[in-house]
């Protein structure tokens, strides 16, 4: 390290000089009241210079594992050594937090399809606006956490614009079995930011409205490799996952949804590898009688899973993805080796 002090982070309404820690709580809209509504921010200026992390989590109002992802980060770990800046923002939609709802409560609508957002647009687009500007922009990369929706559950993993060099080089520094490559949704925080120039990832881990303390952890460790590939910390490793497999998000995944009413029995659980024609579920009706099987239609890990066990036709069931032959016989061996 050198001695070289590090510059203030400044942000509309202040600034954060080295070596301090902010908590604040930034206006980004009204309620019907005239009440602002805040989000907690907390910035963390190291003494010494070096990029601008920011973690962000809760865009959906109901997915909890990332807030204490980042409340961790922001206020347990030791950031004596930091050189750069972290930005956590644990709770990005704070109306669908305090309604535990995943989307905006007004209108209903979805935050992380409304960035980078517009000073003079809808409710959504005006929160988007002054979030991105404030605290994304001046990032040199981000980590955006999320869960699955309510009722399903998705093991951890990553999905980045691979064919970005920065994002490549976020994504497999966070150190996740899987990645999916894909570009992201519209108006999603992630494509907009590496849209701008900001390396960006999203992160995928577990199941709304809880907290699953072995993905959280899982999650923070992978944090730390990300601070050690950028030079943050300097009792961080890189680390690597024991194997890895990148999926085209448009060719080797698939959604297996269900064709019948009825009560599921889930005969796999998330992040099993299933081989084709392997039975993954059945769904029968309350007599337990007609009972549909639902089986995989490739060899291939299942990333995504239902936890709600009640479905209508059309519902999701499973998120598959397909994998290489060397990757299926490390899975394979090790799942074997669990069972031993």
């Amino acid at each position: 390290m050198g001695s070289e002090e590090a510059d203030p982070f400044t942000y509309n309404g202040g600034s954060v000089d080295p070596g301090q820690i902010a908590n604040i709580r930034y206006t980004v809209s009204e309620t019907y009241l005239g009440d602002p509504v805040r989000l907690p921010v907390t910035i963390i200026n190291g003494r010494q210079p070096g990029p601008m992390a920011c973690l962000t989590a809760a865009s959906h109002g109901d997915e909890l594992n990332g807030v204490e992802v980042v409340r961790t980060v922001a206020h347990e770990w030791d950031h004596n050594a930091l050189c750069g800046t972290i930005v956590c923002l644990p709770v990005l939609n704070v109306p669908g937090f305090l309604a535990q709802h995943r989307y905006l409560p007004i209108l209903d609508r979805d935050l992380n399809r409304s960035f980078p957002g517009s000073a003079d647009g809808t409710s959504a687009r005006r929160i988007a606006h002054r979030i991105f500007r404030n605290f994304i922009e001046p990032a040199d990369f981000l980590l955006d956490f999320h869960t699955s929706t309510r009722g399903r559950h998705n093991m951890l993993h990553v999905r980045a614009r691979l064919e970005d060099p920065g994002v490549d080089r976020l994504a497999r520094a966070f150190g996740s079995h899987v990645i999916i490559d894909g570009e992201g949704p519209s108006g999603s925080l992630r494509r907009e930011s590496v849209d701008a120039g900001i390396p960006a990832i999203t992160v995928e881990m577990g199941e709304a409205h809880r907290f699953q303390r072995p993905m959280i952890d899982a999650a923070l460790d992978a944090v730390e490799s990300v601070f050690a590939e950028f030079a943050m910390r300097e009792t961080s490793a890189v680390q690597w996952p024991g194997w890895r497999t990148v999926i085209d998000e448009d060719k080797q995944r698939t959604w297996l949804r269900a064709d019948v009413g009825g009560i599921v029995d889930m005969h796999v659980e998330g992040g099993a590898l299933v081989p084709k024609d392997s039975v993954i579920c059945t769904i029968s009706n309350p007599f337990m009688a007609d009972r549909d099987v639902v089986r995989a239609p490739f060899t291939g890990l299942l990333v995504g899973v239902l936890e709600n066990p009640v479905v209508y036709p059309g519902n999701p069931i499973c998120h598959l993805v397909e994998l290489d032959e060397t990757t299926r016989r490390v899975i394979g061996a090790r799942q074997r080796g669990a069972t031993k």
